[in-house]
């Protein structure tokens, strides 16, 4: 009975093993992936700025152009974000510690991993801090207006 037990062990050891090292090369191709969208990224807006500083344009071209610019910088910026989530949450598979809670140190819920894998809440304290988020944000417009920003 006890190599029964024993051998059920090895195996769920095995299991999380593998599904632990499927995660570790799922989330570093996603990192390789996404730095390298990045850093192309960064490289064709800085091509087109260059090749735009050379030649003439009308000024209203120029502040269209501009704006083009920051729209890609802050996709791009995005992207730089959720990088270093996946990063952290490699870091986290490293330590031992992912797929638990910031918050609440509980378990995050297998089917959330899959959807969001650098998720650091479960989903009732995502939901707590999202709406936290939401009436501070009330707060500070509603402080605003009474100051009259």
């Amino acid at each position: 009975m006890t190599a029964r037990i024993m051998a059920r062990h090895r195996g769920a050891t095995m299991t999380h093993t593998k599904r632990t090292e499927m995660l570790r090369h799922s989330l570093e191709e996603r990192r390789r992936l996404l730095s390298d969208e990045v850093h192309g990224r960064l490289r064709d807006v800085r091509a087109e700025v260059s090749a735009r500083t050379t030649g003439a344009q009308d000024p209203g071209d120029m502040a269209d152009a501009d704006l083009q610019d920051e729209l890609r910088l802050s996709l791009i910026q995005m992207k730089a974000e959720t990088l270093n989530k996946v990063t952290e949450a490699l870091s986290r598979l490293g330590d031992g510690n992912y797929g638990q809670c910031h918050e609440c140190n509980g378990p995050i819920a297998p089917g959330r991993l899959i959807a969001l894998p650098f998720a650091v809440r479960c989903t009732p304290c995502e939901t707590r801090h999202e709406a936290e988020a939401v009436m501070g944000s009330s707060l500070r417009d509603t402080q605003a207006i009474a100051v009259g920003w």
